[in-house]
C-alpha cells in the first residue's frame, strides 16, 4: 500500500504523519535531534511504522511522496545562528538594513536606540555604481574596485553574500555583473541578488529578503543536503517536497536555491489542515487556527474558506525586527508553548516565556536535566498530564521533578504549588489570547464569530478557557492535533511565486509596461510549470495579484488580477472596483474619487497534488461511554475526581461532559467543568465551551 509521509521538525518535537490510500492518518512523534534531522525523523517513523505493523525501512520504501517542514530557518534567524554574510549595496546607501522602515512602537521615546541591523555594519560594503529609477546608468560599475573588495572576503571569513543595488529592479545589469564576479573570484561562496529574489520597489524589504536568503544558504543547503542523503540511504527513492512560507510545497532542489521560503514554513501549514478539517465537518469557514507546540504558540486565520496571507511578516517585534519582505501565510507567533519557562520578574509578577526549555534539556518533568518550571511541568502538577501515559505511554514523565520546580515558583509567589501551577497556565492562556486578538480584533475581526481549532501537542491544555474568553461558540479538536502542521502538508499544493515591479496609476495606466511585467512573470512561472509537467504534475493553475493603494497612501493592499494582461479601460475599471471593495472590507471606508496606484505585480503557480481523503466518516454510536480511569485534577477551586478517556476508545457520537481529559497518543484535550465534547462522524472532537454548553 503506497503511503505519503509528512514531517514537521520543531524546536522540541519532530512530528511524522503517514496517510494511506484510504485516508487513515498515523502519527509518530519524537524529540528533536538538533544535530542531525534524520535521527528524529527515523525515530518518529519507527513509532508510526509500529502502529502500521511494518518496519520504518519498509514504510519508506513504500512511500510515494515525502513532505518536509522545519523551524530550523526561522530559529536560525531569531537566534542569529546564520552564516557570516556580507551585504553589498550602492555607494552612499549603507544604512538600508540599519534604518529599516523608520518605525518604532514608541514614537515619542527619543532615547530608543536603533536596533541592530540583520547584517552588521562592519560587514556592509558600498559598491561604486549607480542606476537611476528609469534604468539609466548614472555611474558605471567600478569592476576594479569590486574585484579588490571581493578578493579580501576570504580573509574576512565571509560565508555568503547578499547583493542589493539601488534600482536593480529597473535595470539589473550591475547586479548581474556583481554576481558573475562573485562566481569567478569566490566560486564556493553562495550569493543572492535582490532583483531575482524579491523584485519590489520598497528598498528595505528587498534588501531584507536578500540578506535573509543569503545568510541561510550555507546553513540550510547543508541541512537539506544531509536530509536527502540520509533519506536515500534509508531506502526512500521518490520526490522530496518542502513546505514553504506561502502555504504550499516545493521540490527540495528549488527550495535549496531560495531557503528564505522555509522561514515560517511550518506554522504556514497549520491553517491548511484547519481548512481541510472544517470543510470535512461542514463548519463555517471562518476559523482561528491555534498551534501550541513545545516552543511557540502560532495563530493563523482562514476567512471565507481562504487562508489569510500577509506581506508584512516581521521576525521579531514590528519595526525593530527583520521583515521577510515577501508574501507568506499570516502567522502570529509568540513564545508560549508547552516548554515555555515560568519566572517571576523583579516586581514580583509571574511571567511565562518567551524563553523555552526546548527539547534539550526540556521541561524538568522530561528527566533530561531541566531545572526551570515550564507550562508542561505545571500541567503535570495539576493532573492534566498523566506522567505514565504521556505520548501514549512511550515517554514517562518525572512528576517529582515537576513538583520540585513548581514549588520554587510557588515559594517566590507565596502560594501553594497547585495555585502557582494554575497561575502559570492562566498567564500562558492570557499570552495566547492576546496573540489571537492581535490577529483578529486589531484587524477588525470579531473572534466570537469564528470556530477555534486547538492544535499542537500543548494546544488542548488551554483551548477551552481561550475559547471561553474570546466568546467562540465552537472548538474543533482534531485527533491529529499533536501534528497539525505536518498534517497540513498532506493537503497542500505545490506553489511558487514570481514578481515584477511596475509603478502605474488608474488615471494614466501604462498598458505596455504592465503587460510587459506580467509577461515576464508568466514566463518565469511557465519555466517552473515545465519542470512540474516533466514530473507528472498536469493540473496547474495561475493566479495574479497587484499591490495597490490610493494615491498618497503609504501602504498597499493585495488585489487579485483577473488575467495575465490588460487589454483596455474595462480591465482597469474592474481592477479599481475590486480595490475599492477590498479597501472597504479591510478599513470600512473607500474613496471612489481617488486614483489607484499599482506598484508590484505577482503571479502564483499552483500545481494540484492529489491530497488524501479525510479519515473515513464513522457511524454514530450513541452509547454510554465509560472512562478508562479517574485521577485527581485541579481546576482552580481544588482537586476534582476527573474521568480520563482514551481517544482510541471513543466512538463517533460519544459525548464527554467536563471536567474530563481525553488522551490521544500525541496530544491531550482538557475538557473544563461545564464544557461538553462530542465525537463527530469524522472522529474529531467538537467542544462547546461552558458559556454555551
Amino acid at each position: 500500500m503506497p503511503y505519503r509521509v509528512s514531517v514537521d521538525t520543531g524546536g522540541t518535537f519532530t512530528d511524522v504523519v503517514v496517510t494511506d490510500a484510504e485516508g487513515r492518518f498515523t502519527i509518530g512523534k519524537a524529540l528533536t535531534d538538533r544535530k542531525r534531522a534524520f535521527a528524529s525523523i527515523d525515530a518518529g517513523l519507527a513509532v508510526a511504522a509500529e502502529q502500521l505493523g511494518i518496519t520504518a525501512k519498509a514504510l519508506l520504501a513504500d512511500t510515494s511522496m515525502f513532505l518536509y517542514g522545519t523551524t530550523r530557518a526561522t530559529n536560525g534567524i531569531v537566534e542569529r545562528k546564520i552564516a557570516r554574510t556580507a551585504f553589498l549595496t550602492t555607494d552612499g546607501f549603507p544604512d538600508i538594513l540599519l534604518l529599516k522602515e523608520g518605525g518604532k512602537s514608541e514614537p515619542h521615546n527619543l532615547r530608543m536606540e536603533y536596533p541592530d541591523p540583520y547584517i552588521p555594519r562592519r560587514l556592509t560594503f558600498e559598491v561604486p555604481e549607480r542606476i537611476n529609477a528609469e534604468g539609466g546608468v548614472e555611474r558605471p560599475l567600478d569592476e576594479a574596485a569590486l574585484r579588490k573588495l571581493l578578493a579580501g572576503f576570504n580573509e574576512r571569513r565571509i560565508e555568503a553574500i547578499a547583493v542589493c543595488l539601488l534600482w536593480s529592479i529597473a535595470n539589473p545589469a550591475h547586479e548581474l555583473r556583481v554576481g558573475e564576479l562573485i562566481a569567478e573570484i569566490l566560486p564556493d561562496v553562495p550569493y543572492t541578488l535582490s532583483h531575482q529574489i524579491n523584485p519590489i520597489l520598497r528598498e528595505y524589504r528587498r534588501a531584507s529578503s536578500t540578506a535573509i536568503d543569503a545568510s541561510l544558504k550555507p546553513l540550510m543547503q547543508k541541512y537539506l543536503s544531509d536530509l536527502e542523503t540520509d533519506l536515500r540511504a534509508a531506502g526512500y527513492a521518490n520526490d522530496i517536497l518542502c513546505s514553504t512560507s506561502f502555504g504550499g510545497v516545493m521540490h527540495l532542489a528549488d527550495v535549496v536555491k531560495r531557503p528564505i521560503y522555509l522561514v515560517k514554513s511550518g506554522p504556514a501549514m497549520a491553517p491548511i489542515a484547519g481548512l481541510a478539517y472544517v470543510e470535512a465537518e461542514g463548519l463555517p469557514k471562518d476559523v482561528i487556527v491555534c498551534d501550541a507546540g513545545g516552543t511557540t504558540f502560532d495563530v493563523s486565520l482562514v476567512r471565507d474558506g481562504a487562508v489569510e496571507f500577509s506581506r508584512d511578516t516581521w521576525l521579531g517585534p514590528q519595526w525593530t525586527g527583520d521583515n521577510l519582505g515577501m508574501a507568506s501565510v499570516a502567522v502570529h507567533s509568540i513564545g508560549a508553548g508547552g516548554g515555555s519557562i515560568a519566572w517571576v520578574d523583579s516586581g514580583g509578577l509571574l511571567r511565562v516565556g518567551p524563553h523555552s526549555a526546548g527539547s534539550e534539556p526540556g521541561p524538568a518533568c522530561y528527566g533530561r536535566g531541566g531545572t526551570y518550571a515550564t507550562v508542561t511541568d505545571a500541567a503535570v502538577v495539576l493532573g492534566h498530564f498523566d506522567p505514565a501515559h504521556f505520548l501514549g505511554g512511550r515517554m514517562t514523565l518525572d512528576e517529582e521533578a515537576a513538583k520540585r520546580v513548581i514549588a520554587t515558583i510557588a515559594e517566590t509567589l507565596g502560594e501553594t504549588s497547585d495555585r502557582a501551577a494554575w497561575a502559570i497556565l492562566a498567564v500562558a492562556n492570557e499570552n495566547m489570547i492576546q496573540a489571537i486578538k492581535e490577529l483578529t480584533i486589531n484587524e477588525g475581526i470579531d473572534p466570537s464569530e469564528s470556530a477555534l481549532i486547538g492544535g499542537g501537542g500543548a494546544g488542548g491544555l488551554n483551548i477551552v478557557p481561550i475559547a471561553q474568553e474570546l466568546g467562540c461558540k465552537t472548538v474543533l479538536g482534531p485527533r491529529t492535533a499533536g501534528a497539525l502542521s505536518a498534517s497540513g502538508m498532506q493537503f497542500s499544493d505545490i506553489i511558487t511565486e514570481a514578481g515584477a515591479s511596475k509603478l502605474t496609476a488608474s488615471d494614466g495606466f501604462d498598458f505596455e509596461g504592465v503587460n510587459k511585467a506580467l509577461a515576464d512573470i508568466d514566463g518565469r512561472l511557465e519555466e517552473f510549470a515545465e519542470r512540474l509537467r516533466a514530473r507528472g504534475f498536469t493540473n496547474l493553475e495561475k493566479r495574479y495579484y497587484v499591490e495597490a493603494r490610493y494615491r498618497f497612501q503609504v501602504w498597499e493592499l493585495d488585489i487579485p488580477v483577473a488575467g495575465d494582461r490588460f487589454d483596455g479601460p474595462a480591465d482597469v475599471e474592474a481592477l479599481v472596483a475590486e480595490f475599492h471593495r477590498v479597501h472597504e472590507r479591510v478599513f470600512a471606508v473607500h474613496d471612489l474619487g481617488n486614483a489607484v496606484e499599482c506598484l508590484n505585480w505577482r503571479g502564483r503557480l499552483i500545481a494540484k497534488v492529489n491530497a488524501p481523503s479525510i479519515e473515513p466518516a464513522k457511524d454514530l454510536m450513541l452509547t454510554e461511554v465509560k472512562a478508562h480511569r479517574t485521577r485527581q485534577a485541579y481546576f482552580g477551586n481544588g482537586h476534582v475526581a476527573t474521568p480520563i478517556y482514551l481517544g482510541s476508545e471513543l466512538p463517533a457520537g460519544a459525548v464527554v461532559n467536563g471536567p474530563a481529559i481525553i488522551e490521544e497518543d500525541t496530544s491531550t484535550l482538557v475538557i473544563y467543568p461545564g464544557a461538553v465534547a462530542r465525537v463527530s462522524p469524522g472522529g474529531r472532537y467538537i467542544v462547546t465551551p461552558p458559556q454555551e454548553a
